[in-house]
């Protein structure tokens, strides 16, 4: 009985210092976002292969453009993001 809590008191060490670990190596907040919203897929997509044609609102709030119909056949790069 004795070894049985030394050997359950061992692996509760190295489970909780493998997860300070994982939380030091990738940050605590990270791994909290990961457990609860990361559902990531892989994409379809490979290189070489033509994007899918993207409909996005006007500036108006009302009218669809397709941006297919708007930029030919130039390459077009849509960055998201915040630059404040």
């Amino acid at each position: 009985m004795r070894t049985l809590k030394k050997i359950l008191l061992i692996a509760v060490v190295l489970l909780a210092a493998l997860a300070g670990l994982v939380a030091w190596k990738i940050g605590p907040r990270n791994v909290i976002g990961m457990i609860r919203y990361d559902q990531r897929k892989e994409g379809s997509l490979k290189p070489g292969i033509r994007a899918p044609d993207v409909e996005l609102v006007s500036l108006d709030g009302k009218t669809p453009v397709r941006l297919a119909e708007r930029i030919g056949g130039k390459p077009l790069i849509l960055v998201f993001g915040s630059y404040t």
